[in-house]
């Protein structure tokens, strides 16, 4: 019998961590192994460059630093983000059965650069806004935008409207998607557990589960009318 595909499923957290586990083995499995492998060996520098800063010394060493803080920052913001909405895509297609070329991964730089840099910015900000009002909106805000890498890198969608399209489709699913964040979390635990092999096959699971997710609200909401994520109310059903 035929295997369920993504569009012939319900969104739900146990179902796109089933479906995702299911597919990351099948024949995207080493594109896949090898795009997590890539995304945390490019992680490293940006690491290492936050984490010999200290903001509290100014004088001597402090002043030298400056500059690798300044590096690491625009690396983090100009360079990490487009390889992270690319492996974010790879996902997505493997989870459609589609091509997993790692040189999605990597396209970003050639078209829609601005866009993921700008959408990245934006969520980080609303995201900081919200948790900054007693952390329960920061919550919400980062469960509602989601899918803006998805929109981003699949639809094409400009920065603004893949952070309100986004809001759009997770109606109704903020829930899902933060019981999904939760149960990524113990994944992701437990994968430590088991030392450096056991993270990259967590990591691998939440990313296909996350892709399967977006797959399938995608596949139920084609509204092409998102709510701004800055109006006063939503209209409603």
């Amino acid at each position: 019998m035929e295997s369920l595909k993504y569009f012939e499923l319900r969104p739900s957290a146990g179902g796109s961590f089933s479906y995702g586990w299911r597919k990351m083995f099948g024949k995207a499995f080493l594109p896949l192994l090898v795009a997590v492998i890539i995304v945390g060996l490019l992680s490293g520098p940006a690491a290492g460059f936050k984490g010999n800063w200290n903001g509290d010394d100014w004088g001597g060493l402090g002043l030298f630093l400056l500059p690798f803080a300044l590096l690491g920052l625009a690396y983090g913001v100009l360079f990490m983000p487009i390889i992270k909405y690319g492996e974010k895509m790879l996902f997505l297609n493997a989870m459609r059965d589609e091509e997993a070329d790692l040189k999605v991964m990597f396209e970003g730089f050639k078209k829609q650069y601005l866009n993921i840099v700008l959408a990245n910015l934006i969520v980080i900000a609303l995201t900081m806004i919200g948790f900054f009002m007693l952390i329960i909106p920061g919550i919400i805000v980062a469960c509602r935008l989601a899918f803006v890498p998805y929109l981003v890198m699949d639809k094409e969608l400009d920065a603004m409207k893949a952070v309100e399209k986004s809001w759009q489709m997770t109606r109704g699913y903020g829930w899902t998607i933060f019981g999904m964040a939760i149960l990524s979390f113990f994944i992701a635990i437990a994968g430590l557990i088991v030392f450096f092999v056991g993270i990259i096959f967590s990591i691998m699971w939440i990313h296909a589960a996350f892709a399967t997710l977006y797959a399938s609200v995608a596949g139920e909401k084609e509204d092409e009318n998102p709510i701004p994520i800055l109006g006063v109310n939503e209209v409603e059903e």
